[in-house]
């Protein structure tokens, strides 16, 4: 689990169709440990120690490359990272929980706007104020369209995230609030449970 709080930006060092090895300065890093890489939540395989930093090597499946923006990146791009949460430490962002859902593009910044597409599937999850993870970068929702919506980023994010690089048409990995995904299974279940057979003979459909 995360909080989509960037702890550092690493580099792609190597990839193939199932290895990634990314260079970063953070350390209290061990083999097996999940680590957020552009918002994936991935198991860290090794770690080689050199030039004062732990290049880590993370597995990944072909599912995995399909449904994120990691079959497009290349070597030497900037991936957001983030160490998996403690018990006990605050959670400044909101529950991540690395599982991304779709990948979606960037249409135009303007000024401390991101505006992205949102696909119609993934319309429900999101509301003005609430959170997504994009590239597990925990932020805000400002405006929501029918067919878009809008992030504001501050100078601070700005600056300490992979979007400082980014422009239109970049593709995004996103994850919306799973908190809103709860909600929706704990509604659909209430709706099929209502509508059974007792309450079709009740009002005489049966």
């Amino acid at each position: 689990m995360f909080t989509g709080i960037i702890e550092d930006i690493g580099e792609l060092e190597y990839k193939d169709t199932k290895t990634f090895i990314v260079s970063t300065i953070l350390d209290d890093i061990n083999v097996s440990d999940s680590i957020s890489v552009n918002g994936i939540c991935l198991t860290v395989e090794n770690i080689e120690k050199k030039y004062n930093k732990n290049f880590l090597k993370f597995s990944v499946s072909l599912e995995t490359l399909k449904r994120t923006n990691l079959g497009v990146v290349k070597i030497k791009d900037k991936l957001n990272l983030e160490r998996s949460l403690k018990l006990g430490l605050r959670l400044h962002g909101h529950i991540v929980t690395g599982h991304i859902d779709t990948t979606i593009k960037l249409i135009k910044i303007k000024n401390e706007e991101f505006i992205f597409e949102l696909p119609a599937e993934f319309e429900k999850y999101i509301v003005e104020k609430g959170s997504v993870a994009l590239d597990g970068i925990s932020l805000t929702v400002a405006k929501k369209l029918k067919d878009s919506f809008s992030v504001a980023v501050i100078p601070y994010t700005l600056n300490h995230t992979t979007l400082k690089y980014k422009k239109p048409a970049d593709v995004f990995n996103l994850e919306v609030d799973i908190l809103a995904k709860y909600i929706e299974s704990l509604t659909n279940k209430d709706k099929k449970e209502k509508i059974d057979l007792k309450f079709l003979k009740e009002y005489g459909f049966a």
